[in-house]
């Protein structure tokens, strides 16, 4: 697909690196220092590979960049899903759950963060932090990168551009996994804000309302808690959802959304009972502040704090 796209602009000058095995536990981190080391120009932007943007995506993106306070520019992200039920069930979550705990943040301390599916920066706001290697031992690196060019003096910009990130079609383990892995990267990153999101959610406590209500002898109060919850996550899923993530989903998802919402919770409350995270085939165990030692799949293991880790 690169070879394609590159034969249809020959007149852009591009290039096709392979990192190979990488030496640092955080595989994508590694390809993004490599790739910093052979880029012609001054800003960079990366994202996942799971990530579909718009046509004018680098018009938003990057003229913030041209502020040189700014030091990196992220993106709020919709779920787009490929397909099946477990797909959807990623995908409206990521638009609605997500999105409302990034814009949340942004309002009461401004970002001083970035998100995966999109980050740009200029090389002298990387440099400012040792570049890509200060980070090679953080699960969620797009999270520390942003963080750590925050704490180096710069400003992190939300961008109002909003891209897609696809939920390709998976079982419910995979499902499952994945979301678990972003959860349990934010409760190392942010523990304190991880910790406080559990009080977000609506549908668990309206449940306990209604069980207590119950055994008080106050049936149609329990009632009310209930259905006071449930209209509360199908309005989040409209407004954030819709109104603010754009996601065409959203609409129709409105009434099943509260089912989103409890399996959210479930997977906040999961990601206290581990260390152990899966990326792919990769096994990670976490460590504090967000570490992590990595055992691919090949059986070697990769700490970031082995001699062939610093020295890359």
């Amino acid at each position: 697909m690169i070879q394609e796209i590159s034969a249809r602009y020959p007149h852009i000058p591009s290039r096709i690196l392979v990192t190979g095995q990488p030496p640092w536990p955080n595989a994508p981190n590694y390809c993004f220092h490599r790739l910093s080391e052979v880029a012609a120009h001054n800003i960079l932007v990366t994202s996942d590979s799971d990530v579909e943007v718009a046509p004018n995506y680098l018009q938003d993106v990057v003229p913030p960049l041209l502020n040189p306070q700014v030091g990196a520019v992220t993106c709020v992200f919709r779920g787009k899903s490929a397909g099946g039920i477990w797909a959807d069930l990623d995908a409206i979550g990521q638009s609605v759950e997500f999105t409302a705990g990034v814009l949340i943040a942004n309002l009461l301390e401004g970002t001083k963060f970035g998100l995966g599916p999109t980050i740009a920066l200029r090389k002298d706001s990387i440099a400012s932090i040792g570049g890509y290697a200060a980070v090679r031992q953080y699960l969620s690196n797009d999270f520390v990168v942003g963080n750590f060019i925050y704490k180096a003096g710069f400003q992190v910009v939300l961008s109002s551009h909003v891209v897609d990130h696809v939920s390709p079609k998976m079982t419910f383990r995979r499902m499952w996994e994945r979301q678990l892995r972003w959860a349990m990267g934010t409760r190392y990153s942010r523990p304190k804000g991880h910790l406080g999101s559990g009080l977000t959610f609506a549908v668990p406590y309206g449940i306990l309302g209604l069980i207590a209500a119950s055994l008080l002898g106050e049936p149609l109060l329990g009632v009310a808690l209930f259905a006071a919850a449930l209209l509360n996550r199908m309005a989040q899923c409209w407004i954030v959802g819709w109104w603010a993530a754009r996601d065409p989903v959203a609409r129709p998802a409105t009434v099943l959304y509260p089912l989103r919402d409890l399996h959210g919770f479930i997977i906040w409350c999961a990601s206290y009972l581990s260390k152990r995270s899966l990326w792919r085939d990769n096994n990670y165990v976490l460590l504090k502040g967000g570490r992590l030692v990595a055992r691919r799949a090949n059986g070697s293991v990769v700490n970031p704090d082995s001699p062939e880790a610093a020295r890359s």
